[in-house]
């Protein structure tokens, strides 16, 4: 049962922003044992695995209405496959009860992984309506799972003998895995700390399940709109005519900008009206907090509260405790500590750039005080007197279709010899969406991989990868994967031309695609389990193949001409790459440090205001910079919030970096970007899953832990020793 025996994420280890199984997020009473079957027909499309190629799901034939009856049919149908595991009257073995257990509940997944995906990049009132009322069936099942005292006994009677079974590494690793899990929810509470257990989540289910849907109503309602074309005055033709048709798509005279996930808005570097940008900006920061129905603030609150609940339930003394133990910081002290030492060359980094923009204000006798929604704007200004380079410039030479393929796929044919085919064959959920078949250098299939790169309002916000099949060699299946992004949609006709950041978010979430797709594990369970600040090393690694020359040349072209970007202009985006990362740091280092302060709340705390609380834990970091916001705000942190996968967490991209810097020093030290070098990563790192500790992997491959050296280098960051 792997994924759905641990409420585990779809493809947990391969995701840029976590991608939960949103139906499994409440939890009811709910006894262990064998239930009433409930009757799923043959012609749902979820009854049996897909014939399509890869078990590709059969969109052309998923109607809303199927997924509440398969998921339906798939809890009975788990519950009833788990309690014949539990009241087995054999002595456990590893076939009977481990093995069993990862073979178990194959309907619900198929039918979750679908809903999820779906419910997350597409959604529509049936969808949401069905969220609501599965969720706490689902998480019924987990608990009765988890917390079911002889279906753990089982476990940990084989995990006691595990020296004497003579297991393989991967099932020795999947054993180890399976009785950490059931220990990690609470297996070895007492019977009425248990009950207590079931009750909290629930509550903190149903409230994260309503954060979800209030911060996508928020996000949508909080968009920028105008009736007047000159309050958009600094936008180019294509960003008027994209401005004109979301309008169009919302039935409104004017113009509309939607809102992207993080606080600052990438429309806010164009424009030249300073009280459109403040309009903007505070669209964004206010968004969840307009004291209506979508305001999200009483939500967090009690989320956080009722984490500490858990965490002291469960017997620590926070909830970062409880939820890092298994991470690769260990404890909170270390990500705090690790976080805290980079403060001071952040935000020093952050001030000089400030003083630098504020000059370029004072210079064009503007009279006023840097403000956050100046500093994108004049920001540019000054990377454009420094550099001589203009988003404007290299904008035409990234076109989005040439990124992908020949930027993209072109780094990953390179470093692993894989080759990619669109096929126009597969149904899609939405008409944006685009599929390619992936080989091997031998041409033997290895994945499916699915792109849905543009804005939608029933899409929620940021970037992220998951996966509709798992890769097990116990199941049979292949990888078949998706990235998903919010890029600006262009207006009909027109290319969809990317910034620099946007090229590298593809690149970023690509590499977690690549993750997914290298996975050579027996047992799905092993596909996921990789700890949050390990999983964006894949990612943040990839990105770095976006600026090597070589790759560069190959993708960035003219989308008009065809012509390579000029040398010189090339140079000047290199040379600028560490212009603005004080601020880049610091707004990332701010979201994390508040999170990690959500989440060290003790029990005994009272529930918190969360403008109160979040000002007060960014000065106590000393990252209350008037100019730097927080890369998300509290309210709209969906990361932390609409599950707990990044709760305590969010440090982990600053974590990733340092690993991930550290292995591109190893690749510029032996050649660079080599197959050799990609197919030496792809076995001894990226193939392993969860079958191995990561840190042994890591050191194996790179002949010692990791370093902070490289991060700094890449930062342009100086910290005292």
């Amino acid at each position: 049962m792997g994924p759905i025996l641990f409420g585990l994420l779809v493809a947990s280890a391969m995701m840029g922003r976590l991608q939960y199984f949103a139906l499994a997020a409440v939890v009811t009473t709910c006894s262990f044992g064998q239930v009433s079957p409930v009757t799923l027909s043959p012609d749902n499309p979820f009854y049996a695995a897909s014939t399509l190629p890869f078990h590709a799901p059969p969109f052309n034939k998923i109607r809303d209405a199927d997924y509440q009856t398969a998921i339906e049919a798939g809890i009975a149908q788990e519950l009833n496959e788990v309690a014949e595991i539990a009241d087995n009257p054999a002595p456990p073995t590893f076939e009977n009860t481990i093995v069993a257990m990862e073979k178990a509940g194959q309907l619900l997944t198929r039918a979750q992984r679908v809903f999820s995906a779906v419910s997350e990049a597409n959604t529509n009132p049936e969808l949401q309506r069905i969220q609501q009322t599965e969720a706490p069936k689902l998480s019924a099942l987990r608990d009765a799972i988890t917390l079911n005292p002889k279906l753990f006994a089982r476990v940990k009677t084989i995990y006691q003998k595990l020296d004497g079974l003579g297991l393989d590494k991967q099932s020795r690793r999947l054993v180890e895995l399976t009785y950490r899990d059931f220990v990690h929810a609470g297996a070895n509470l007492p019977e009425g700390d248990k009950t207590r257990l079931k009750q909290v989540n629930e509550q903190l289910s149903m409230l994260e399940n309503t954060f979800r849907r209030k911060l996508l109503a928020a996000t949508r309602a909080a968009a920028f709109h105008t009736p007047n074309s000159s309050a958009l005055a600094g936008f180019n033709d294509e960003q008027m005519q994209a401005a004109a048709a979301a309008a169009k798509a919302r039935k409104q005279a004017g113009y509309t900008t939607p809102l992207q996930n993080t606080t600052q808005q990438p429309a806010l570097q164009s424009l030249n009206n300073r009280d459109t940008r403040k309009a903007l900006f505070e669209d964004s920061w206010n968004r969840a907090e307009r004291g209506n129905d979508d305001d999200t603030r009483a939500t967090i609150a009690q989320i956080a509260h009722l984490r500490a609940q858990k965490a002291k339930l469960m017997g620590y003394p926070d909830f970062a405790t409880w939820k890092i133990e298994d991470q690769m910081a260990k404890t909170p002290e270390a990500a705090v500590k690790f976080m805290d030492s980079l403060v001071a060359p952040a935000t020093a980094k952050a001030r000089s750039e400030a003083g630098e923009i504020q000059a370029a204000i004072d210079h064009q006798n503007g009279r006023f005080a840097l403000a956050p929604y100046d500093w994108l704007f004049y920001g540019e200004q000054v990377r454009k007197s420094k550099f001589e380079l203009d988003e404007s410039q290299v904008r035409p030479y990234f076109k989005l279709e040439a990124v992908l393929e020949d930027g993209v796929f072109y780094a990953a044919n390179q470093l692993y010899g894989i080759t990619f085919t669109e096929r126009h064959d597969i149904p899609v959920y939405q008409a944006d969406v685009r599929v390619f078949e992936v080989r091997e250098a031998d041409r033997k299939p290895l994945a499916l991989f699915y792109t849905d790169y543009f804005k939608r309002d029933n899409k929620e916000g940021g970037a992220w990868t998951s996966s509709f099949v798992t890769p097990s060699k116990l199941m049979g299946t292949l990888p078949v994967v998706y990235n998903v992004g919010n890029f600006s949609k262009p207006a009909p006709g027109q290319p969809a031309l990317l910034g620099w950041d946007d090229v590298r978010t593809m690149f970023h979430e690509f590499g977690h695609a690549l993750h997914a797709m290298f996975a050579a594990v027996e047992y799905p369970t092993l596909t996921g389990h990789i700890p949050r600040d390990f999983v964006e090393f894949p990612s943040q690694f990839n990105e770095h193949w976006s600026s090597d020359p070589k790759v560069f040349a190959h993708f960035a072209r003219h989308y008009k001409t065809g012509e390579q970007m000029p040398v010189p202009l090339a140079a000047k985006l290199r040379q600028a790459e560490t212009f603005n990362q004080g601020y880049a740091i610091t707004e990332l280092l701010s979201a994390a440090e508040l999170d990690m302060q959500w989440h060290l709340l003790p029990a005994s705390a009272p529930i918190e205001n969360p403008d109160t609380f979040e000002q007060a834990a960014l000065e106590r970091k000393k990252l209350d910079l008037q100019a730097v916001p927080p890369r998300y705000r509290s309210s709209y942190f969906s990361h932390i919030w609409s599950s707990d996968g990044y709760a305590a967490g969010y440090y982990a991209y600053l974590w990733s970096q340092m690993i991930d810097n550290d292995a591109y020093a190893w690749f510029t030290e032996h050649g660079g970007l080599t197959r050799a070098n990609g197919d030496r990563l792809r076995k001894m790192v990226l193939s392993k899953g969860s079958s191995e500790n990561f840190e042994a992997a890591y050191e194996a491959w790179r002949g010692g832990p990791p370093t902070i050296d490289g991060l700094l280098k890449h930062w342009g960051l100086v910290m005292a020793r």
